[in-house]
């Protein structure tokens, strides 16, 4: 599992090192992720073949043809490279990716359970509170929504 946040420094080659817990969480035919334009967010989606293998199989439940499947095809597996670990565990970035979202100097890497995101620092900064937002009222909601099953089931 990708766990935890991490700054980190892009070099002048575009480089970045993988944090070594996402290194080892990864298994797959390369030694290596994949990244691609996350469909969520701003930022760079990122992780192993079980993710590759993930979205593989959400596209596969679609009709050849449907607009929802090929929008799939062309945002996911259209946009998705291939980044090997260099002897020092680092990946290039390709320079299209840094360019579409600002990543340059330092960027942070987020680890989001069987994925992980690559954000400019100071995007995530703003994306993070407005996360945070977000989790808080929908606990809230939830916690409400799980009280009033219980009175009800006892009623």
């Amino acid at each position: 599992m990708f766990l935890s946040t991490f700054e980190k420094q892009v070099d002048s080659k575009r480089r970045i090192v993988v944090p070594q817990d996402f290194r080892a969480a990864i298994s797959g035919p390369f030694d290596g992720v994949f990244c691609f334009p996350s469909i969520e967010s701003d930022c760079l989606e990122g992780g192993g073949k079980a993710l590759f293998d993930r979205y593989l199989g959400v596209i596969e439940e679609l009709e050849f043809g449907d607009p929802v499947r090929t929008a799939l095809e062309t945002s996911v597996l259209g946009g998705m490279a291939r980044l090997s670990f260099d002897t020092a565990g680092r990946i290039t970035l390709p320079d299209h990716l840094c360019d579409m979202f600002g990543l340059s100097d330092w960027v942070t890497v987020v680890g989001m359970g069987e994925r992980f995101q690559i954000w400019s620092r100071e995007a995530f900064q703003a994306h993070r509170a407005a996360q945070r937002d977000v989790a808080r009222e929908g606990l809230a909601a939830m916690r409400v929504s799980q009280r009033a099953a219980r009175l009800a089931g006892g009623a």
